[in-house]
């Protein structure tokens, strides 16, 4: 496997860290048009770095064949010349070696690969973590499965008080992927931002090491058993070019002066390693760049990649703009937004031409006459204290039989957004607001989502409703659809209504509760909250016996300085009974509407899917717990969900322990996905794993995610009161696929935003000290999950004062030795054993680089959060680190 970037490890010292692409055999790679370039083969023709690209029919025709693969590029951002794309069989992922077999393609592309001959697959060998062999899973939970109703706005309340706590917010109301609002946010939030844009140094210092760990492909694999073998891959074709070619970095010169390209270009180096070094004109760059570079040192540009050809290292780009500084928060979000192509422009006026121009508007009398007018029932919101974009309200009304009528009222923004209608077409392609720690980017113009159809309190609004006749216990006896009118009576807050659940018999006092409408008294909405508690409790317990699952993992929320805007604290969000009961409600609006619609259009309904696990990856897992004798049991989504809530005691370190667990079970996990009804033709794949239902969909959220909008109009279509979206199966597949495209990027870009706040709070404030759990053992490093903040760091040896390390594995369980390096002479070095589930005390710093912080291990002994005494049970969960 001779390719030109065979070693990255073995740069040359000098090179600059993280050239993405290879510096080929060359030096520097042939460029755009360079006449003189050195890389001419004789025959006076440029050498190719990469393959030319095959033709379209024959990758039809390939694809047909099965003699290639199509996929989603995954490159690992911590080693970014490994990228993988997952086996059509579920099993271990298909590896692709280095930037040329990667012919071009950037992260998240749908490319085809051709396998390669199998004594060039990669070897791994038995006693390596293989950890390494899957590459960089980006958490991908389904907010089914984590958790949900989570609080989604921001800085609303910006001006009301001086100091703004930002709720974590994430958007996504339903529990549904299983996965808990989670920290994942985290995970890999801030591992990008930690890791795969800073983290270059390490990642390189550590390489040939690291590479070691887990490859090695020196002996002839065919002898080897067939487990040890990764199947490996070239790039042959981009199916479709999915990442959006923009990235933001820095600008330097190049370092040949004499060169002809010396004179026409500079280097764009992109901060994200993942995309190759681009060259700009000079006369993109700003004028004064050639004889001052150093005035540009830490300013951020973005810049797009125009091209990229075979005979090139890097790739050729265009300048689109200056930032500003690195690692101011403003800046960096920008580039977030751009990397993920966010539209974050102002609604064109075509756009704000289709909203309602009189203002104020009132609903016409005639629609009024078309709908069940509720405008008397006791109905209210519950939200974050802090959002303004209020999809959803309840109601809960008692029978004289005991039994309840419960309603879940979903803003009408359908009524709003005409098909076709240019509003219609911009709110298609953004498909999801996207939340940022400080701000949100709609997908609606605000006259929509904060005002017009934002349900609040003491307005008539035009609303979706979903009304049952329920048993306490939860049992369905009747159930009803339609388009509504209603008045909300009192906006609360999730701490309004938690306190309502915590004094179910006093009377909470008139001041600490929003206004209410005069119609309808405090103790009326109080005793409703109460009795739809009552039933979301039992609906949630029976959820949990019928085999649903949740992975909560922890959520950071920032506490932000309203006048700089600068993270000034964090804290563990806290997901309580209120969150449960507003969750048990949307859960079985979304399921109700999921039946309907598929009942009336079997071929058209818009429904939300979650595949099971992956197998190989759940594998891997079962076997690792088996080898550290948990008894997990992962046959079901619901086994799954029993053993993570029956192994654990409830003491501070087994729930830090559950916490580790519950961070490795979601990386097996997969997406859920939007998906047309009519083109799945095999109705067991339409199952919802997490929650494990037959039939899902999103209805109650229409302000933020356009697949709502949709399920809206099909709901309308399917009782009478509305048309036929004019869409056959296939192109709702296709606004399917790019629902799913857009809340995935908006899931990143959320991610991202936490990391950076995250970053700016530990350069600001830190260091930050926290207990920390092992969650991953390497020869020359460890990972752990900080526990204090939710976030996965990877904690290296060579940065620690030891005298020496040594790994290895007892049984099969990985094991680092860490002998520190005395601080006295005359002391004896303490020995420090670190494996899985141990328990250790981190500090995390902020290094010279703009946004890179590091964690490090504290010195045993030292006094801090561990020193214990009479060898009580470590506290893991200092500071709110973890809740029961």
């Amino acid at each position: 496997m001779s390719h030109p970037d065979f070693r990255l490890n073995l740069r040359p010292l000098g090179t600059p860290r993280g050239v993405s692409s290879v510096v080929g055999p060359h030096g520097v790679g042939a460029s755009p048009g360079d006449k003189k370039s050195k890389n001419k083969s004789i025959r006076g023709k440029k050498k190719s770095v990469f393959e030319t690209y095959m033709s379209k029919e024959d990758v039809s025709e390939g694809l047909k064949r099965g003699t290639l693969i199509q996929g989603v590029l995954r490159i690992n951002p911590k080693k970014f010349h490994e990228a993988f794309i997952p086996s059509p069989e579920g099993d271990r992922d298909i590896f692709i070696d280095g930037v040329v077999a990667r012919n071009r393609a950037l992260n998240g592309d749908l490319v085809v690969v051709k396998l390669l001959p199998e004594e060039q697959w990669k070897v791994i060998k038995p006693e390596s973590n293989d950890k390494e062999t899957e590459g960089a899973y980006e958490l991908d939970l389904p907010e089914e499965l984590c958790g949900s109703h989570l609080p989604q706005q921001s800085v609303k309340g910006y001006n009301d008080s001086p100091d703004v706590i930002i709720e974590a917010q994430f958007e996504d109301s339903d529990s549904e992927d299983g996965h808990g609002n989670t920290q994942n946010v985290l995970v890999d939030g801030v591992k990008k931002l930690s890791v795969c844009v800073h983290d270059k140094g390490k990642e390189d210092a550590d390489a040939p090491v690291t590479k070691d760990e887990s490859t090695s492909t020196s002996q002839d694999p065919r002898a080897l058993p067939e487990k040890s073998l990764q199947r490996s891959a070239k790039v042959v074709y981009i199916l479709e070019k999915k990442h959006s070619r923009a990235a933001t970095g820095f600008l330097k010169l190049l370092a040949d002066k004499n060169s002809e390209l010396f004179r026409k270009y500079a280097l764009f180096s992109p901060s994200d390693h993942r995309v190759p070094r681009i060259y700009v004109p000079l006369k993109d760059c700003p004028q004064d760049f050639v004889t001052r570079p150093q005035d540009y040192a830490n300013t951020l540009f973005i810049c797009r990649i125009v091209d990229w050809k075979e005979d090139s290292n890097f790739a050729l780009g265009q300048l689109a703009k200056s930032l500003g500084q690195a690692g101011e928060i403003e800046p960096e979000t920008e580039g977030i937004l751009t990397e993920y192509g966010v539209d974050f422009s102002d609604f064109s006026s075509e756009v704000l031409d289709c909203l309602p121009q009189g203002l104020p508007w009132t609903i016409p009398p005639e629609e009024i006459s078309k709908r069940r007018d509720l405008r008397k029932d006791c109905i209210f919101t519950i939200d974050p204290s802090t959002a303004r974009d209020l999809d959803d309200a309840l109601s809960c009304k008692p029978l004289a039989d005991g039994n309840f009528e419960v309603g879940v009222h979903i803003a009408d923004v359908s009524y709003f957004v005409p098909e076709g209608s240019p509003l219609d077409k911009v709110a298609a392609e953004r498909a999801t607001s996207v939340y940022l720690v400080q701000k949100v980017v709609p997908m609606l113009p605000r006259l929509l989502c904060e005002e017009l159809c934002s349900l609040h309190p003491m307005t008539d609004k035009l609303t979706f409703s979903v009304i049952w006749t329920l048993t306490p216990e939860g049992k369905i006896l009747g159930e009803w659809f339609g388009r509504t009118i209603i008045r909300s009576c009192t906006k609360l807050s999730y701490e309004h209504a938690q306190s309502m659940i915590e004094s179910p018999t006093e009377k909470i006092p008139e001041k600490e509760l929003p206004p209410i409408s005069p119609e309808h008294t405090s103790e009326e909405v109080h005793q409703a909250v109460l009795n739809l508690h009552g039933i979301a409790k039992e609906l949630r317990k029976q959820r949990f016996v019928d085999g649903a699952l949740r992975l909560d993992q922890l959520k950071l929320a920032f506490t932000l300085d309203h006048e700089t805007g600068l993270p000034q604290g964090c804290h563990i969000y806290e997901y309580r009974d209120s969150n449960k009961l507003v969750e048990e409600f949307m859960l079985l609006a979304n399921m109700a509407v999921a039946h309907k619609t598929h009942r009336t259009f079997p071929e058209r309904a818009l429904l939300r899917r979650h595949p099971p696990p992956q197998t190989k990856m759940l594998n891997d897992l079962v076997e690792f717990c088996e080898q550290l004798g948990l008894p997990m049991d992962f046959s079901s989504a619901g086994a799954l969900n029993k053993s993570l809530t029956t192994t654990f005691g409830d003491d501070k370190y087994s729930l830090a322990r559950k916490e580790v667990l519950t961070n490795m079970c979601s990386r097996p996990m997969q997406m859920a996905l939007y998906f047309c009804s009519g083109v799945l033709q095999d109705q067991t794949q339409f199952r919802h794993y997490a929650l494990n239902v037959p039939l899902y969909t999103h209805f109650t959220s229409p302000i933020r995610r356009f697949a709502d909008v949709l399920v809206h109009r099909l709901l309308a279509a399917a009782l009478g009161c509305g048309e036929l979206p004019d869409l056959e199966p296939e192109a709702l597949q296709k606004q399917a696929d790019h629902c799913n495209d857009r809340r995935m990027a908006s899931k990143r870009v959320q991610e991202l935003s936490t990391g950076l706040f995250f970053a700016v709070l530990v350069k600001e404030s830190g260091p930050l000290e926290s207990e920390a759990m092992v969650l991953g053992v390497l020869n020359q490093a460890f990972d752990v999950l900080v526990l204090r903040y939710g976030v996965q760091k990877r904690i290296y040896c060579n940065a620690l004062p030891l005298r020496s390390h040594h790994f290895q594995k007892v049984g099969k369980k990985p094991e680092l030795t860490l002998v520190w390096e005395p601080e006295d002479m005359d002391q004896e070095p303490m020995q420090q054993v670190i494996t899985i589930f141990s328990l250790v005390e981190v500090v995390l710093q902020a290094e010279t680089t703009a946004l890179k912080y590091s964690a490090v291990l504290k010195r045993p002994g030292t006094e801090g959060l561990l020193s214990r005494q009479d060898g009580e049970q470590p506290d893991a969960g200092v500071a709110g680190g973890l809740q029961a």
